[in-house]
């Protein structure tokens, strides 16, 4: 985080100058905006906080409930999650208040008496270190605040609407608010009464019983549920030893526990083994009571108690898994043809058990998919094609989602006599470890993901992967940190520059390939709209194999040291070296001749380059490029003098 470029800033960093449409934001919902998202959930409020990083874009979330969430269901935060938090300024605050997962611990019945549970297992939660980021349980609510958090701070000032429900929609192409949406007050003295809403696109993550779903015909297909669990947020005592970690359980009396432990020392979650649903009456298993619950739980947990002194929150529900067959209104005949207008993100287009972790995590990734692509086709930096690749790319994470959920709920369902293998759950999970923590997601290629002809020279930095960020020194003031942590959810491109071996300022491919993107015709730097900075849209950075003290940085070209605020200030903090104790060459298998990574604003690896390759770069981004008109008056940091206080906060071209 860059401040001080401006003068001296005694507020509060993290809050953004505001810009654009948060100038003079209008309190009540405006009758037309750019994008409406519904509902506040964690797909909707990421969707919110990444465009509330575009001022000229009009964004309003509306929300049925009269505020903020108190308690939420959903509580696992995968490692992936966890790294897009970082994207978004708070994963180390969450970090502190939450649960983190370092070991799981598996039980099962005793050979020698069935009737008890012994510890038969206690693999390490991430043993082969797939992310330097942890494995948290922490309320959903917590998260949500913090987005909201974000969306204050930003430029645009966004904060929800809330008590708006969502009645229907209508799609006209032909205007240039294309959405007609209706909603009903549910809270405040209007309350009742319908409100017309129109908006050029429409964001539906109103959860499973989306009505937004329903409104552009979509519906949700697949197994029926045929297993029931029942779930309980608890304050207890027991004699069980392992309750404070992570637990699967399987007891020899039939029946499973999976046991999540919860931020603050002492409550803990149990999802309870209720057995195989009757199909001729869905209804029984729903009206389990929690002393049925408690008493199932107690005879899984034999020979250990549980003595429930308070029950924060319990449900029974059965597992489920369906998707729909498109995440926008777009129709199979008319797809290519016509440009999306409504999007469905989280539970409205997938649903799965709560058991694996990933309702949420996979959620949070939908809507930042959108969301950047909302900003950028709003802006005019790319085209409309653009949006059809949300559902393009976010349908197939989605079903293999459902296709590890099937998998892990029906171990977890097992009986342990039918086990073919003793060990077949814990080395399960083990072995599939990269999927649940959300890093198995890999883009086909597409407008936004290039073919990986030139894999070879980054082989740790798979194309179509979210970038592995790495160890390394930033040249200015020797500050070993993480590459990829400090790329925060701004809407930039990056484009890392990893260098081949001749020193800075000699000359090298790395030397022309700056002289390539600060002036050549077809570089994405020369296509920008008057009045962008290219460090408005692009993060360039470059990585030197030296030692960070054998780095000149004087000699460094130009193009990796921009100018930025109102007093064209150098920007020294986009030159780095290889950090000796780990290589990033080494660690992510990069050519010793150099390469470009090209990383999309949600942290996908898009493309892969020899530095020579310029030609295909510019290409890339020719593919990408919409018809983007001079900004608006005012743009974040634009202003004509320095200003003060908290206002003095980023520069119109902050630097991570």
């Amino acid at each position: 985080m860059q401040f001080h470029h401006q003068g001296y800033v005694s507020g509060d960093p993290r809050v953004q100058p505001a810009a654009g449409v948060g100038l003079d934001r209008p309190e009540e919902l405006p009758d037309r905006v750019d994008v409406l998202i519904v509902g506040t959930g964690p797909a909707g409020m990421i969707t919110a906080a990444q465009l509330s990083q575009f001022p000229d874009v009009t964004t309003r979330i509306v929300e049925r409930r009269p505020g903020r969430l108190a308690i939420g269901q959903a509580d696992g935060i995968q490692a992936r999650s966890v790294e897009t938090f970082q994207a978004f300024g708070f994963a180390q605050r969450i970090t502190e208040e939450a649960y983190r997962i370092t070991e799981m611990a598996f039980w099962k019945p005793d050979p020698e008496d069935p009737s008890r549970i012994i510890r038969t297992a206690r693999p390490e939660d991430d043993p082969a270190g797939i992310s330097e980021f942890p494995h948290l349980i922490v309320n959903q609510a917590r998260v949500l605040d913090y987005f909201a958090e974000f969306m204050r701070n930003s430029p645009t000032r966004m904060e929800p609407d809330y008590g708006y429900e969502f009645t229907g929609l209508e799609v006209d192409d032909d205007a240039e608010y294309p959405v007609t949406v209706t909603l009903a007050r549910t809270a405040g003295e209007d309350i009742g009464e319908e409100r017309t809403v129109r908006a050029k696109y429409v964001v539906g993550s109103d959860g499973a019983r989306s009505r937004v779903r329903q409104s552009i015909g979509c519906s949700l297909a697949g197994d029926q549920a045929n297993h029931a669990w029942g779930v309980m947020d608890v304050l207890a005592v027991t004699d069980f030893p392992d309750i404070r970690l992570k637990c699967a359980i399987q007891s020899g009396s039939g029946g499973s526990i999976l046991l999540i432990p919860r931020e603050g020392g002492h409550l803990f979650r149990m999802y309870v083994d209720l057995g195989e649903v009757d199909p001729e009456n869905h209804g029984a298993v729903r009206s389990t009571t929690i002393d049925e619950i408690i008493a199932k739980a107690n005879a899984i947990l034999s020979p250990y108690t549980l003595d429930v002194r308070n029950v924060a929150w319990h449900s029974v529900y059965e597992v489920g898994h369906r998707l729909t067959d498109r995440f926008d209104d777009v129709v199979a005949e008319k797809r290519g043809r016509r440009t999306p207008r409504v999007f469905i993100t989280g539970d409205a287009c997938h649903t799965h058990s709560a058991k694996a972790g990933q309702g949420m995590n996979v959620s949070m990734q939908d809507g930042w998919n959108i969301g950047w692509k909302l900003g950028h086709v709003l802006e005019g930096r790319s085209p409309e094609s653009l949006l059809a690749t949300y559902s393009a790319e976010r349908q197939v994470v989605a079903q293999n989602l459902i296709d590890f959920d099937r998998q892990w709920s029906t171990l977890m369902a097992k009986k342990p006599e039918e086990f073919e293998d003793p060990s077949e759950l814990e080395e399960f999970y083990v072995r599939t470890q990269e999927f649940p923590a959300g890093f198995m997601t890999q883009y086909s290629p597409s407008m936004l993901v290039a073919e990986a002809e030139h894999q070879d020279l980054a082989t740790g930095f798979p194309v179509g992967k979210r970038f592995k960020s790495a160890p390394v020194v930033r040249v200015c003031d020797a500050v070993p940190l993480h590459l990829g942590h400090h790329a925060r959810a701004d809407g930039r491109w990056r484009i890392y520059v990893f260098a081949d071996q001749a020193e800075a300022g000699g000359a090298s491919d790395v030397a022309e390939f700056a002289a390539w993107i600060g002036d050549a015709a077809d570089s994405p730097f020369a296509a920008l709209p008057d009045g962008v900075a290219p460090n408005d849209w692009f993060d360039l950075k470059v990585v030197y194999q030296q030692k960070h003290s054998e780095v000149d940085l004087g000699a460094v070209p130009a193009e990796f040291k921009p100018p930025m605020g109102p007093f064209g200030l150098t920007d020294y903090e986009k030159v780095y070296a290889a950090d000796p104790r780990e290589d990033i060459f080494e660690a992510r298998g990069i050519a010793r001749s150099g390469a470009v990574v090209v990383v999309r604003p949600d942290q996908y690896v898009a493309q892969i380059l020899p530095l020579t390759a310029t030609e295909e770069l510019g290409r890339f981004f020719a593919g990408v490029r919409g018809t983007a008109q001079p900004p608006s008056d005012v743009q974040l940091g634009d202003a004509a003098e320095p200003m003060s206080g908290a206002q003095a906060v980023s520069g119109a071209t902050p630097s991570h």
